[in-house]
């Protein structure tokens, strides 16, 4: 007796109508389901990555900040981070007054209360004598713009970040002479 895997006229004809119908069900199933899937994982993993790398960034100036002397006018922290932005996409944003904005604010601290008002200076910038308690650094307005033109999505704002964190050194050495 014949195997009917051996008898070319039964399963020839079976074999060839169901091979157009497997052929169909993947490219449903490709252009559904695992072509925007792919697409979803590459989106999401670039905005943690972006996410990741503004968090860093804004804990980076904020360690600067506290590190170097105090300047009325931010320029030191600002020229600082706008010149060692983290290499990721839209690194633009933050560069030479890009969309998304970089603030440093400086607080001193009330020794009886505890709490925190913003820093006027001393009418000096750069000196031993005249340093804040606390400086917060924020970054806001990112906007993370990859692959939403090419399917008309809006952009999606990252929220803002801020890191608040005490003065050290304040860029001052023992003797009083402080480095921007």
């Amino acid at each position: 007796m014949k195997h009917r895997f051996q008898n070319p006229g039964y399963c020839g004809r079976a074999y060839r109508r169901r091979t157009g119908q497997t052929a169909v069900e993947f490219s449903l199933l490709f252009a559904g389901v695992i072509l925007p899937l792919t697409f979803m994982i590459i989106f999401v993993a670039e905005m943690l990555w972006i996410w990741h790398s503004v968090e860093d960034f804004t804990r980076d100036g904020a360690r600067y900040a506290a590190t170097h002397c105090w300047m009325a006018d931010t320029s030191n922290v600002l020229g600082y981070m706008q010149s060692n932005v983290p290499a990721m996409i839209d690194q633009q944003q933050f560069q030479a007054g890009g969309a998304a904005s970089i603030q440093v604010l400086y607080y001193a601290q009330d020794p009886v209360a505890g709490t925190l008002s913003p820093f006027s200076g001393c009418g000096a910038d750069c000196s031993a004598t005249c340093l804040p308690d606390v400086v917060s650094v924020s970054v806001a307005n990112y906007q993370f713009t990859r692959l939403s033109g090419y399917f008309k999505l809006p952009p999606v704002t990252i929220p803002p970040f801020t890191a608040q964190i005490p003065m050290e050194s304040a860029g001052c050495d023992i003797t009083g002479t402080c480095l921007p």
